[in-house]
């Protein structure tokens, strides 16, 4: 197969995580033969995100399969409109509509538990007097609201080396809906106390969604690496890739 067909695996990391929460489905991605990135998402707003992982996937030589966890299902709703974007796959994430906000998706459900376990912090915007506010999970609650069935040792690290989300990119709506013209694939953590496990089941559901149901914490790529490696290469398989 030439080098530019092989499609490449695009994996968004989402709030409170960077693209090391891929560790464990690289590997499985790879032996299959497939290329994988995993850029750092800025999580400066939604808008501004989403143009950063746009940029990456059109520096990709070839087909892309565009996968996003938690706020980076929301980021490739967005993103996912790229020309070379040939399949969406959301593990336990937003997937918006055009003028919808992770806020407003959210709020339709009851909560999950993360609320109350947010805190936020001011932080220095450039060439601004004003500051802008960063979401991040109170340590202590972290391992057992996100991370519950990930080793102990490994959750407790994942605590205190969080990628803190800007509070805007709960308030911004989202432009445009990739999956309204890309083949989608959605992961449901059921066992998620970080985003309710209907929030996923709905947006996937509305989006017409290829769907399955994994028994795992938020963090189902570190939990349960094999059955996100699956779907992703099912993704891969349907786009004749």
């Amino acid at each position: 197969m030439p080098r530019h067909a092989r499609p490449t695996v695009v994996l968004v990391h989402g709030a409170f995580a960077d693209a090391s929460s891929f560790a464990r489905v690289i590997p499985e991605l790879t032996a299959a033969g497939l290329r994988v990135v995993a850029p750092a998402v800025p999580n400066r707003g939604l808008v501004d995100d989403a143009a950063h992982v746009a940029s990456v996937i059109r520096a990709v030589d070839g087909p892309v399969i565009l996968v996003g966890h938690s706020y980076g299902g929301a980021v490739i709703t967005l993103a996912g409109t790229e020309e070379n974007v040939r399949a969406l796959v959301y593990l336990a994430g937003y997937a918006l509509k055009e003028g919808e906000s992770l806020g407003e998706l959210q709020g339709g459900f009851p909560d999950s538990g993360l609320a109350d376990a947010l805190v936020h912090t001011p932080f220095p915007v450039p060439g601004s007097t004003e500051t802008g506010t960063d979401v991040s999970v109170a340590v202590d609650r972290f391992p057992a609201l996100f991370a519950a069935d990930v080793d102990p040792d490994l959750a407790a690290v994942l605590a205190v080396s969080q990628r803190p989300l800007a509070a805007r990119a709960f308030s911004e709506a989202a432009p445009v809906a990739a999956w309204r013209t890309k083949p989608s694939w959605g992961l449901v953590a059921s066992s998620d106390r970080t985003i309710n496990p209907d929030v996923e089941r709905f947006g996937y559901e509305r989006a017409g969604m290829t769907t399955v149901e994994v028994d795992s914490s938020h963090l189902v790529m570190l939990s349960r690496p094999k059955a996100v490696a699956e779907l992703i290469l099912d993704a891969a398989r349907s786009t004749g890739h």
